[in-house]
């Protein structure tokens, strides 16, 4: 079973961040996170990833499109 974890509220509206799981998580200095309410409880996503380190995520395509055929694509769904 997992053991809970606790941190205190400042004035200034800032937490800290359990050492074991910014460890596990990979998280350092300068992370962004985003928040999401969910009524009751709060949920806190890592935004590690920029946009470089998407690069050769897709692989490249049989054949560029020009703007206006991406367009009429577009058009037609």
């Amino acid at each position: 079973m997992k053991s809970s974890l606790y941190s205190t509220l400042s004035e200034k509206g800032q937490i800290t961040i359990p050492a074991s799981i910014r460890n596990k998580m990979q998280l350092h200095a300068g992370n962004r996170f985003e928040f999401l309410d969910k009524g009751n409880f709060i949920v806190m996503l890592p935004v590690n990833k920029s946009l470089s380190d998407l690069k050769g995520f897709l692989p490249k395509p049989d054949k560029a499109l020009s703007c206006d055929e991406m367009n009429e694509i577009i058009r037609n769904k």
